[in-house]
């Protein structure tokens, strides 16, 4: 017998019992359709997690305040100051751009629209580090910060929300917390999200944020562009070195955390990473049931032809023939059922990454390993249930009932 008469036996075998067949091929078709969905779910949140972290700014050194918590009675420590950015900008040379950033959540008001927002003050640097790109209008200058202008610049976000009639917005007056200021300039749509979304931003001169809006010196956070990505590191001791000469406490604590944003997206891809094996780990248990029901099926299939094993061994069937029919039979099922989960699987991702809001990534690597997979799946657990067929004694396979 030759390959193609396996395979032609063997199909007939699986079409002439087609519901057993496909009941059979579900565990497969789940397993296969698991692996895929669990790992491309997990690629599409990395690459959004990813995405937010680089709208933030390239080659970005973040630096905050670090919170005390055992403050004297009567003491206000200072922890950052505009002082520390002029510092920065004079003593770390690879510094390309460094702004001092106030944040506030404000609410703002256009016409009878009421809507909550966070309001960013920064020097005009902010939109270089940033990378703030504008759909129309303009930035603030220094000029209308030194003169604490109320000039502001809306994220695309909070812009849509009021003037989602497609009024411009260009010359408008919003009130933010009761102050009237010009809309100079629109933000392009970053497709953040979360607390820190630019989308969601309301960009402002720092004189003004601190004067007509927080009432207070104290930065919010410092952000710092390195001239490239290969002098990181140096700008990033460089600027904890400049920061604790100044913001040191008696103690010799220091009164602020700096961290590059390169190591928050290397932690973000490790996780993803972890996260991806351990999914595509408990889908891959789906493939093993499934493993164990075809083995389960065949071997029932064996007992069943028992005396058509028997005949074709009296007539002359090799062992190598009844183990590549009966393997093939195996390995058919785990191909058929690894092509519909594949499919399955795509769907799965494109439908539950619209349901979560992220992008649906199809890995094709995942979905070669869990094809794969099912292949191996119906070697080794096809293997045995064949090995019984070909080892039958002709004479006891024709005497059974």
């Amino acid at each position: 017998m030759t390959l193609l008469d396996s395979l032609s036996s063997a199909a007939s075998s699986l079409a002439s019992n087609k519901l057993r067949s496909i009941l059979t091929t579900l565990g497969v078709i789940i397993g296969v359709a698991s692996v895929i969905a669990m790992v491309g779910i997990a690629e599409g949140t990395k690459k959004q997690s990813l995405e937010r972290l680089e709208a933030l700014g390239s080659n970005l050194i973040s630096v905050m305040p670090q919170r005390r918590w055992n403050v004297a009675p009567g003491e206000t420590p200072k922890t950052l100051q505009m002082e520390d950015v002029e510092l920065i900008r004079r003593s770390v040379p690879t510094v390309m751009a460094v702004t001092g950033e106030v944040r506030e959540g404000v609410t703002v008001k256009y016409g009878s629209l009421n809507e909550r927002s966070q309001v960013t003050g920064g020097l005009p640097e902010i939109q270089q580090i940033r990378n703030v790109k504008l759909k129309e209008g303009r930035f603030f200058t220094e000029d209308e910060n030194e003169q604490i202008a109320k000039v502001c610049v809306l994220g695309f976000d909070i812009y849509d929300r009021l003037f989602g009639d497609g009024t411009s917005a260009l010359g408008a007056i919003v009130r933010i917390e009761g102050q009237d200021f010009e809309v100079i300039g629109i933000a392009s749509f970053k497709g953040g999200g979360g607390f820190m979304n630019p989308d969601d931003m309301i960009y402002a001169p720092i004189n003004t944020v601190i004067n007509r809006i927080e009432r207070d010196e104290s930065l919010s956070s410092i952000s710092v562009q390195a001239m490239n990505s290969d002098v990181m590191p140096y700008t990033l001791a460089e600027v904890q070195k400049t920061l604790a000469s100044v913001r040191t406490d008696a103690g010799g604590e220091e009164l602020f955390r700096a961290f590059n944003q390169g190591e928050l997206i290397e932690t973000a891809e490790e996780q993803s990473r972890i996260l991806s094996l351990l999914l595509a780990g408990v889908a891959s248990v789906s493939l093993l049931v499934g493993g164990i029901g075809i083995m389960n099926i065949m071997l029932v299939s064996v007992t069943e032809r028992t005396k058509e094993i028997g005949l074709r061994k009296a007539l002359g069937a090799t062992q190598d023939a009844l183990l590549s029919q009966f393997l093939l039979e195996s390995i058919m099922l785990c191909l058929l059922g690894g092509v519909v989960g594949v499919l399955l699987g795509i769907g799965s991702v494109t439908f539950v990454a619209g349901l979560m809001g992220v992008p649906p990534v199809i890995v094709p690597g995942g979905v070669v390993i869990a094809f794969g997979f099912a292949a191996l799946v119906g070697i080794f657990f096809g293997f045995y249930p064949a090995y019984l067929a070909a080892r039958m004694e002709p004479i006891e396979a024709l005497r059974s009932e």
